[in-house]
């Protein structure tokens, strides 16, 4: 047997003392590497192996008005949380926890036995009163967390029920502006941290740890309450009075694109959508609906022939003899018979069919066709809002004579109500179509100071001033002189056009006695403000006309928002041509200072209301000049001079 010389066992020894060397050191550099790189890392994970959180959510944006009113808010709704092996006694917390919260027992039982974390008593346990939270708190049971929460609240009911939508029991957007700007609206969510042993012991040696909620922006709307006010009112007098199958209303500022108000019948309170049909909450039909648009379209047609130079509406003429023929298809006039010989002023003012057929002709379709497009139908028209439709209009190669004929009055095409308003907008506005929008701009929960705003987006200039200037005097002769007197208000210009468009039914054929009755104004005619549209969907018991149904709801619109809006009457103007049984308004004469028994003189048209006694007039009310309605009252107030 061979003996090791000292040599080699030297050998060996240092092998294995390098050996053992280099496994020490990479084990050292292995726990360097985890104790200084690693630390955080692990420790996160640690923690979060211990940790235990109860969420915070954020406090949702707040939806005002332009003027700051309220519209969609928050409101607290606690929600009850328990940690299954926090729980000394099970028997006895769902027992006091089932009282507290209208529970069983049982079901109570069957939360606080889950192998979870965390568990939400739900739905009795989900965004609970404060009175309720209190009193779980009174309990002070281990294991038993009271989470903040809220529940989306408006304050208004069905007021602008479509463009602000309503959130679901999360707090997520579901429809309408909370859907649309969900995100900016929702925050980040926060939470508070525990940290507790496998077994679900809590750790008191370790503190708790609290990430605050970053609460969403407030979304500060176009939609002026006033207006929109006044709007809802109207068409609420409207549904009571006439019974539709629907009926719009939209208000835009025709100098930038901003929506002042838009409401739709059937309407919904968001508070309670689940009681009301998907085919109700989901079709905000301002911008969802389309439909032939009937007359109200001819404003189109008469800014393409103004434009190109192609009619002077008070020196050219036309014979309407109650209709015309294009292709051996007669297209009627709405009057029996025609309005004869007429200015196209007067074509304008009286909606003649046969008229605007004949400024279809003098257009062609390529240049009519092309100023439809230029004004933005058959596209969408960008709304910021959910569920906008772009309409149906004919393709260029399939217009004929005949389909051209129709377009130019309306009939054949189907539009929305939103590109209707912006064209027309743009129409009397100088010629620069807008794009519309809703939400004005973002502003921080705390500090209200602006984080983001949306700017006007002008899309194009479709015609030119001279020719928009024309457009709106033809209009306001309209309101004035023609089909749409029912829209006339005594010291405000307002311009307009009515619609009467047939509906169609099963197998492509139009519905008897069965329209949509609209008008579109705008006020004041030289310098407009505000645009409105109304359209009424079959209404019952009623001729229906536009200018019957839908003008006078646009006037008393149009009057009581330039009144909120601060704009001064006009003394210039065209005189309204009253009908019978129309009666033209009484100017209130200067009664101060007359004596009693002369009054007779004075009042034959206007009733009176005395205060006071004496033999002389010292005040009146309305102050002389002022028009008003024959047999209006005028107070008098007497007394001894």
């Amino acid at each position: 047997m061979k003996r090791m010389t000292n040599i080699q066992v030297q050998r060996r020894i240092v092998t294995v003392f390098l050996f053992a060397f280099c496994v020490m050191l990479v084990i050292f550099i292995r726990l360097g590497y985890v104790q200084f790189a690693l630390s955080d890392f692990l420790g996160a994970q640690a923690e979060e192996l211990w940790s235990r959180d109860i969420v915070f959510e954020p406090e949702r944006g707040k939806i005002v008005d332009s003027n700051e009113e309220v519209l969609a808010e928050n409101v607290s709704a606690p929600t009850v949380m328990v940690v299954p092996r926090q729980i000394n006694n099970p028997e006895q917390t769902a027992e006091l926890l089932a009282k507290a919260l209208s529970m069983s027992k049982e079901k109570v039982m069957e939360y606080l036995q889950q192998n979870e974390r965390i568990v939400i008593l739900k739905p009795e346990g989900r965004k609970i009163s404060e009175e309720k939270a209190q009193a779980v708190q009174a309990l002070h049971l281990d294991g038993v967390y009271i989470a903040e929460d809220s529940i989306r609240h408006y304050p208004n009911g069905a007021y602008l029920s479509h463009v602000l939508g309503f959130s679901g029991i999360d707090n997520q957007g579901l429809t309408g502006l909370e859907l649309r700007y969900d995100e900016l609206l929702s925050g980040k969510k926060g939470s508070l941290s525990f940290y507790s042993d496998a077994k679900g012991k809590r750790l008191e040696q370790k503190a708790d740890k609290y990430t605050a909620p970053v609460d969403g922006l407030d979304l500060q709307l176009t939609i002026d309450d006033r207006v929109q006010t006044i709007m809802e009112r109207e068409l609420d007098i409207a549904e009571e009075t006439y019974h539709p199958d629907g009926a719009i209303a939209i208000a835009v500022n025709p100098k930038d694109g901003s929506i002042l108000g838009m409401t739709s019948r059937p309407n919904f309170d968001p508070a309670n959508y689940q009681d009301i049909g998907a085919e109700v909450y989901n079709r905000n039909l301002p911008i969802w609906s389309t439909y032939e648009p009937g007359s109200t379209f001819k404003i189109i047609t008469l800014a393409a022939a103004l434009e190109e130079n192609l009619v002077d509406l008070e020196n050219d003429t036309y014979y309407d003899d109650g209709d015309i023929e294009v292709e051996g298809v007669k297209l009627h006039s709405w009057k029996r018979g025609g309005h004869g010989q007429q200015t196209f002023l007067e074509v304008v003012q009286n909606s003649s069919n046969p008229g605007f057929v004949v400024l279809g002709q003098k257009l062609g379709k390529e240049r009519l066709f092309s100023y439809i497009d230029q004004f933005g139908f058959g596209k969408k028209t960008g709304v910021d809002l959910q569920g906008e439709a772009k309409g149906i209009l004919f393709d260029l190669d399939n217009v004929g004579p005949i389909e051209l004929a129709t377009t130019a009055f309306g009939q054949g095409v189907s539009v929305t109500p939103i590109q209707q308003v912006m064209a027309v907008s743009a129409a009397v506005n100088g010629g620069y179509l807008y794009k519309p929008y809703v939400a004005k701009s973002f502003l921080d929960p705390v500090t209200g100071e602006v984080v983001s705003e949306t700017e006007p987006e002008l899309q194009r200039r479709v015609i030119g001033q001279e020719t928009s200037k024309k457009v709106r005097e033809a209009l306001e002769s309209v309101v004035a002189l023609g089909t749409g007197r029912s829209a006339y208000v005594d010291g405000y210009r307002i311009g307009g056009k009515t619609g009467t468009a047939q509906k169609v039914g099963e197998g492509g054929r139009y519905m008897e006695n069965n329209h949509i009755v609209s008008f579109i104004g705008f006020a004041p005619a030289n310098d407009p403000e505000i645009v409105v549209y109304v359209a009424v969907d079959n209404p019952k018991d009623v001729v229906q006309f536009g200018g019957v149904v839908a003008a006078p709801i646009v006037g008393t619109i149009i009057e009581d928002s330039l009144r909120a809006l601060g704009v001064p009457k006009q003394e210039e103007g065209l005189e309204k041509d009253y009908e019978w049984p129309e009666s033209p308004p009484v100017e209130v004469p200067d009664l101060i200072g007359l004596q009693k028994t002369k009054l007779q003189e004075y009042l034959l048209s206007l009733q009176v209301e005395i205060v006071g006694e004496g033999d002389y007039i010292l005040d009146q009310s309305p102050k002389a000049g002022t028009r008003v309605a024959e047999g209006s009252k005028v107070r008098l107030v007497l007394g001894d001079q």
